[in-house]
């Protein structure tokens, strides 16, 4: 992945080839209520693509995002909403690192989102504010962009189905280079308390049986004729045909996320909307999750957490091991942050007390060390 805002993956195709967000779905079944549900959307709203070049009202126009490499040292992150469901940090998130609405990013969602080409990481804030020394921020969520990671069931991340935003971004690189090969993210005005995996989360809005689960997906169908769109449109139907599009936050209905670039033809994407939501299928939803039904397992079982000294002189190496079975990743609290394997060397300042994190699907456990400094 080249460094810099809206840096180009080259052609990496972030989480394995089996992951959802990379799953061909061109020939999955389709939900017998499709119609119906359809119906229930507005089978005339048009496709409305949230993304494009400069401004609007004064805003860039869409969701940017960041990749950093080994040099940039982590961030605290501070919580003002969802901490309790949250990645703590430190993430490598620079605290000049775009928002979402920049220059004048106001109330909005003010997504921030960084890749790291270094350690192959993906950091996301929701309602980010940057102060002196660290970020403010609603939520955060840290993905593994070499697993198939589960956010933890009925758990939120930086978008509302508790979801990753960025592998769901339209993004200019990948369409110049002629292929977008993952399903799109995409908004809709109604929502139910619902949600199909790789979702963890609802934001529910509305009672309504029709109204969209979180993580509902719909694909352009087979037959739709994209002869008379410019070539970088094809690419983006075309990708909708073979990967569809996952409804991951309510919003206006049929609006498909990407990065703003300058590069973009805002006159072309506009073109778009020539395609509505009569145009598309729901493919069948199963298993839904309720609150009656959302799964419930063994939460990581941590045998040990472990200094190889407790008393140090300032700046001296110390090893953090541990031996956990059941966690999906892991994040060491302050100064490392997330973290492959079973174990990391820290070298504290001051006394300091580290927190492990150990999260799979169910859930997360802590276990914690104090290394005193002298």
């Amino acid at each position: 992945m080249t460094t810099g805002q809206g840096g180009s993956l080259n052609g990496f195709v972030p989480f394995p080839a089996d992951n959802a967000w990379n799953k061909d779905i061109s020939s999955a079944p389709v939900d017998p209520n499709s119609s119906a549900i359809i119906n229930f959307i507005g089978a005339s709203i048009a496709v409305h693509p949230d993304f494009g070049s400069g401004l609007y009202n004064g805003s860039i126009i869409g969701i940017p995002y960041l990749v950093v490499g080994a040099q940039q040292a982590p961030v605290p992150i501070d919580f003002t909403a969802y901490g309790d469901e949250s990645d703590p940090g430190p993430m490598p998130i620079p605290l000049s690192a775009e928002i979402e609405g920049d220059p004048n990013p106001g109330s909005g969602d003010r997504h921030v989102l960084v890749l790291d080409n270094n350690n192959c990481w993906l950091y996301e804030l929701y309602g980010a504010d940057p102060q002196a020394s660290a970020w403010d921020a609603g939520s955060a969520a840290v993905w593994d962009l070499t697993a198939d990671e589960q956010r933890p069931y009925t758990w939120t991340s930086a978008d509302a189905a508790g979801l990753p935003i960025f592998p769901g971004l339209v993004r200019y690189d990948e369409v110049a280079a002629g292929a977008i090969q993952h399903a799109l993210r995409f908004t809709l005005q109604s929502s139910r308390a619902a949600f199909i995996p790789p979702a963890s989360h609802w934001a529910a809005n509305s009672t309504n049986v029709l109204a969209a689960p979180m993580g509902m997906r719909l694909r352009l169908k087979a037959g739709f004729d994209v002869s008379s769109f410019s070539a970088t449109n094809q690419v983006i139907l075309n990708a909708l045909k073979k990967y569809g599009m996952i409804m991951a936050d309510n919003g206006s209905s049929m609006y498909i996320s990407g990065a703003p670039d300058d590069r973009w033809s805002n006159d072309d994407l506009h073109n778009l909307g020539n395609v509505n939501a009569s145009d598309f299928e729901v493919l069948q939803m199963s298993p839904i999750y309720t609150a009656a039904n959302v799964p419930a397992g063994a939460l990581p079982a941590i045998a040990s957490f472990a200094a190889s000294a407790q008393l140090v002189a300032p700046g001296t190496p110390v090893t953090l091991s541990w031996n956990v079975s059941g966690a999906s990743y892991f994040v060491v609290s302050p100064d490392v942050g997330a973290v492959r394997g079973t174990s990391v060397v820290v070298a504290p300042a001051q006394s300091t007390t580290y927190t492990l994190y150990a999260t799979n699907a169910f859930g997360r456990t802590t276990a914690s060390v104090n290394i005193t400094v002298n």
